[in-house]
């Protein structure tokens, strides 16, 4: 009787130790060692707000407060599918949180690693990842003195994580996540194959399955969160071997898309396709999508259907996440000021006119606008962040920003009401490391002297560039009646030294 008493005993341990199933474990039991269930979790980080919420299947919610260790209620049998969500973001702040490796089927054994990642904000803004300063007339590297150039102030340092399968690139900044190759043929190599009609790039970036994630194609604003002023523009570069030159990209971490020499592109033609449209027309009246261009580091509007019988083809990157993300909260403070609580900026409601760019600079660094102040001259990529690309003076009579702003109109060099170029205080380098020009985004028409006739080439919210302190050297002189204006490139940008500004600050700071 013994010996069967102790028979009983071993075979109850061994299946303790197979199943894992007697008391003290995470997966449930029938009280004699038979597990009942899975559970189903994983680790949560980056949670700052209040009432974010996860489901699982649609159904099983579970509220979660602090970042560690998470786990639902609710067990799973073996064979059983999970699709773990997010059902409420967190607020109070506002932020948003992504899921990783969400999705599967349980495999006779908990589920522990499900990653979820949140962020702290809805617009954050990538800081340029411009550290250099340069001397304004010849474009020289120099001393950084907190003279208020872009690299004399930090924000939101670029931050990107790879997938296990290096498919996709989360960015710990702004809550996207982002397809890493524009390689969509699959072919491991990036050329003019991949490039993509704009209604192909929309169908392409819809379809994709990478993750369980609804994919769409980004708009301007989320594709520009990924440039970075870092980069070197080959204008001019005659070469052809795309390894020698730096990209407006974390090339790092992307795949960066060059233009192909051997296809008969030039080396520039790293255009990336966008889902925002211009309201208006641009070259020969053609229908338009703002693009941004990663190997030059500019946004401009490209016609998309002209000519009819060889339309223009682009990178596509696909986006998913935070589709918050590009959208201001703006609010007047009834001081002259006007805060983002969005961007967690806060801008002069009024602009100003320059000479020049240091003159922009050191006009915002002496500011004391609504008693504030901690002015300075935006960088690019927070200029380009106030842009309202619903609006233009093609559209709706005005410059390209919510009337919530001021904004003080000029005539063109054609003689038309129009508005300006407004200045960033980011420098534009070229693949030499040379930084004589400065960035600026055309709130108005972006024009350009082409066919003998001034045209909106690019689009009310492009961002392009020009020598900081003399534009009489970069291209041709004319005068259409209305005073002699410089032109340059291939749609004949117009130069102008005394764009407008408008100067920020960080909410919150004395």
């Amino acid at each position: 009787m013994k010996i069967e008493n102790k028979r009983f005993s071993v075979a109850i341990l061994f299946q303790c130790l197979t199943l894992a199933g007697c008391g003290g474990g995470s997966s449930g039991d029938d009280g004699n060692g038979e597990t009942t269930g899975y559970t189903i979790g994983g680790t949560l980080s980056g949670l700052t707000g209040t009432a974010l919420v996860l489901q699982n299947n649609g159904g099983n919610d579970l509220s979660v407060s602090t970042d560690g260790a998470f786990t639902f209620s609710t067990l799973a049998s073996g064979g059983e599918s999970y699709n773990i969500t997010v059902l409420t973001q967190p607020a109070s702040p506002d932020g948003f949180c992504n899921v990783h490796r969400g999705s599967g089927a349980v495999s006779h054994s908990d589920i522990t690693d499900v990653t979820v990642k949140c962020v702290t904000g809805l617009y954050n803004i990538v800081d340029t990842n411009q550290t250099a300063c340069y001397d304004s007339s010849t474009g020289a590297t120099a001393l950084c003195t907190g003279g208020g150039y872009d690299a004399d102030y930090s924000g939101n340092p670029p931050g990107y994580t790879l997938s296990s399968d290096g498919t996709m690139v989360s960015d710990n900044v702004t809550g996207l996540i982002w397809t890493q190759t524009p390689d969509t043929n699959q072919d491991n190599s990036v050329n003019v194959q991949d490039k993509l009609l704009l209604s192909e790039a929309q169908t392409y970036c819809s379809g994709l399955t990478h993750g369980g994630y609804a994919w769409r194609l980004p708009g301007i604003k989320e594709l520009y969160s990924l440039i970075l002023f870092s980069g070197g523009d080959p204008s001019g570069y005659s070469g052809t071997d795309a390894s020698v030159l730096t990209p407006f990209i974390d090339d790092s971490i992307f795949e960066a898309g060059f233009g192909d020499t051997t296809a008969g592109e030039r080396i520039i033609d790293g255009q990336y396709a966008t889902a925002t449209l211009y309201g208006s027309t641009t070259i020969d009246g053609a229908d338009t999508m703002f693009g941004v261009n990663f190997t030059d580091g500019r946004i401009k509007g490209y016609p998309y259907n002209h000519p009819p019988e060889n339309p223009k083809s682009f990178y596509v990157l696909c986006v998913t996440g935070n589709t918050s993300y590009g959208i201001n909260d703006f609010a007047d403070n009834s001081n002259g000021t006007v805060s983002d609580h969005a961007t967690g900026l806060m801008w002069e409601q009024d602009d100003h006119p320059s000479t020049n760019f240091e003159d922009a600079i050191s006009s915002c660094e002496a500011a004391t606008t609504g008693g504030h102040s901690g002015w300075r001259l935006p960088n690019i990529k927070e200029l380009q962040s106030i842009v309202d690309y619903t609006r233009a003076p093609d559209i709706t009579a005005s410059a390209a920003i919510d009337p919530i702003f001021t904004a003080t109109s000029i005539l063109n060099e054609g003689g038309a009401t129009d508005w300006g170029y407004y200045w960033a205080s980011t420098t534009h380098m070229n693949y030499l490391g040379i930084g004589a020009n400065a960035t600026y985004v055309a709130f108005g028409r972006a024009l350009g002297y082409l066919d003998l006739a001034l045209t909106d080439v690019h689009g009310a919210g492009a961002q392009r560039s020009n020598h900081k302190s003399d534009i009489t050297g970069e291209g041709s002189a004319i005068d259409l009646g209305y005073g002699t204006f410089y032109y340059h490139g291939p749609q004949g940008d117009i130069l102008r030294l005394d764009n407008r500004f408008r100067c920020v600050r960080n909410i919150g700071t004395s």
